[in-house]
């Protein structure tokens, strides 16, 4: 999996955007509202939004890609507002209400769910990267998917990211805008079952849950480190 990074521009901010040009005859269930779903897809955009964060100051995303006997990942890991899954009625979460205050050691910008589109690219150049504020899962399989093992794909790539979070040391499930794209060829005898026990499924899990652990990891390590010429 061959990911570009390129840069757009909205108002006065350089977002970033990680482009991955599956090209023609892939097949890919994603949550994002924009191309989301299920079907035939060429490409895959993991696109930062800017949102009411004060802060302007960079600092490092890490996109984190690992291998697993033919699966290959791609993940951006943010954890600037981990919450559980569950939780009481009426919880009010950060993660998807405005952020109007800087708050020190935090370089964020918003990133939004995965989106798919048929046609179509980015031009922007790459001159720096931000921190990603959710994470974002990319997986390509290198055999075809039933319509069934896909759903099973992404509920194995879910349970890994929670087990990687848990074993990183962070009490969450994920983020509230977290995202998950399963992409897999149309040519071929379609494998049934992705499931983590399943031969495919167990590489999905262990391909995620490397790179979710190492991406919280980094992640937590980067929080740690105040912005430099930031008082706080």
């Amino acid at each position: 999996m061959r990911l570009e990074m390129h840069w757009r521009q909205e108002d006065a901010a350089s977002l970033p955007v990680a482009v991955w040009r599956a090209g023609p005859g892939c097949r890919m269930i994603a949550s994002g509202v924009v191309g989301g779903g299920i079907g035939e897809r060429h490409w895959v955009l993991n696109a930062q939004v800017a949102s009411d964060y004060s802060r302007m100051d960079p600092a490092a995303t890490d996109l984190v890609q690992r291998e697993d006997e033919g699966v290959r990942v791609a993940a951006t890991v943010g954890l600037r507002v981990p919450t559980w899954a569950a939780v009481p009625p009426g919880t009010v979460d950060r993660e998807v209400t405005p952020i109007r205050r800087s708050e020190p050691g935090n370089v964020d910008r918003e990133v939004t769910p995965i989106r798919q589109a048929r046609t179509g690219g980015v031009d922007h150049e790459m001159t720096r990267i931000w921190r990603p504020g959710t994470i974002n899962i990319v997986v390509s399989v290198p055999v075809p998917l039933g319509d069934a093992a896909y759903v099973n794909a992404v509920i194995t790539a879910t349970e890994a990211k929670t087990q990687a979070l848990l074993e990183a040391g962070v009490r969450a499930t994920g983020t509230a805008s977290d995202a998950v794209c399963i992409a897999a060829p149309t040519a071929g005898e379609r494998e049934d079952f992705a499931g983590p026990r399943s031969l495919w499924g167990a590489r999905i899990a262990r391909a995620v849950h490397a790179a979710v652990h190492a991406g919280a990891l980094r992640d937590a390590a980067a929080r740690r480190r105040p912005a430099a010429g930031v008082d706080g």
